[in-house]
């Protein structure tokens, strides 16, 4: 039996975004069952007037000030349009809120995660990065707060999920987090030097925005979705290996103790993930492609190259060194993707503005929402600056 509400109020944070607009178009397949209380963006004042006209939400929070001045003035009904940061982390604490979809990008989305758990609503996690800076802090706070649930919505960690439905977790062995690749996957240490920002931002098989495509091009997204699974799953990172299959269509593996495995398979889609994050533990009808069985398949894998992509490991030892070393590796990871993005640095310097960030600035701090938010800043200081 599901503890789903026949109709709930869902707050989507990031709405004018890839994961948003995607979760409105599910929204609209299935209005029964989703009513949206409350929309985010950051600039794309354009798409968010656009989302509030048709879906009436009761608030709406645009956190950038030029965007936020377009939008001001104009007749939104019934929606009360507010301003900031600030208003959105009060905002996913709402009492009429039920599911809080953050699909944010980078840190931005690790204190509005933090708070909707702490007011005991469902999330739905597109936001990986909340797991990888307050993973620790997430984990206590669920254990406390029974009515707070975490559902992931990236496609490997909905896998995972859907693969442990009816299990139980001691008897995992190994976790297997598959990988496309990304574009530079046959390249070399040569070739890659030569990468251009337009070559990384075409990915082979998904469509996602350009922070993650980035991500998936160094192979940084599966470092911190190695992370992501550490905590969601409360397995040691031995247990969790990174595999690559280019063809995106297994999205993880799951092997059990007496050698059995499970895989979960679908097309490179993210609204089935996003569906399945929103209806846990049920299943809602989607209208999107499906694969076509019919058709030979080729299905392969590869192991991971740590040489040309090392990004993968510096965030695997991240998480072994623990503290706050996994906060330092995404801060300098954000900031050394906006510098390449500028072309102020090129695609191979992205792990290396990590890896020194990582050797100057870990240590040992006070594990806290305030000291994370700290040291979060001071390492983009730290990065910004590296030659």
């Amino acid at each position: 039996m599901s503890d789903i509400l026949e109709t709930q109020n869902l707050a989507i944070l990031g709405s004018t975004g890839s994961i948003g607009t995607q979760t409105l178009d599910i929204v609209r397949q299935h209005p029964e069952r989703f009513k949206i209380f409350a929309l985010t963006a950051h600039k794309n004042s354009a798409l968010l007037a656009k989302q509030i006209n048709e879906f009436c939400p009761a608030f709406a929070v645009i956190t950038d000030e030029a965007a936020y001045n377009n939008l001001r003035n104009e007749d939104h009904g019934q929606t009360k349009l507010l301003f900031g940061y600030s208003e959105l982390y009060e905002l996913v604490k709402h009492p009429d809120i039920d599911v809080v979809l953050n699909s944010l990008v980078g840190f931005a989305g690790f204190q509005p995660t933090f708070n909707a758990l702490e007011a005991g609503k469902r999330v739905a996690l597109a936001n990986k990065e909340s797991l990888v800076v307050g993973g620790e802090l997430i984990s206590e706070l669920i254990k406390k707060k029974e009515s707070s649930k975490l559902i992931p919505v990236d496609s490997e960690h909905s896998a995972m999920l859907q693969s442990l439905v009816g299990e139980n977790s001691e008897n995992i062995e190994k976790i297997i987090i598959t990988a496309s690749g990304g574009p530079f996957r046959s390249f070399t240490k040569e070739q890659m030097a030569k990468v251009t920002v337009e070559q990384a931002l075409k990915h082979p098989n998904w469509d996602m925005g350009a922070k993650i495509t980035i991500d998936s091009a160094t192979m940084m997204n599966k470092g911190l979705e190695i992370i992501e699974a550490h905590w969601l799953f409360d397995l040691p990172i031995s247990k969790i290996e990174p595999v690559i299959h280019p063809q995106s269509i297994i999205h993880s593996i799951v092997t059990f103790v007496d050698g059995s495995s499970k895989a979960q398979l679908g097309p490179p889609d993210m609204k089935v993930p996003i569906i399945y994050a929103l209806s846990y533990p049920d299943r809602l009808a989607l209208d999107t492609p499906r694969m076509n069985w019919d058709l030979s398949q080729e299905l392969t894998f590869e192991p991971v190259d740590y040489h040309r992509f090392p990004a993968v490991k510096l965030a695997m030892e991240s998480i072994e060194e623990g503290n706050m070393a996994p906060v330092i590796l995404n801060a300098a990871n954000e900031v050394a993707i906006a510098r390449f993005l500028n072309k102020e640095i090129g695609y191979i310097d992205i792990p290396i503005v990590v890896e020194k960030s990582l050797e100057k600035l870990t240590g040992n701090y006070e594990l806290s929402v305030e000291e994370i938010t700290k040291i979060d800043n001071e390492t983009r200081l730290f990065a910004s600056r590296i030659n």
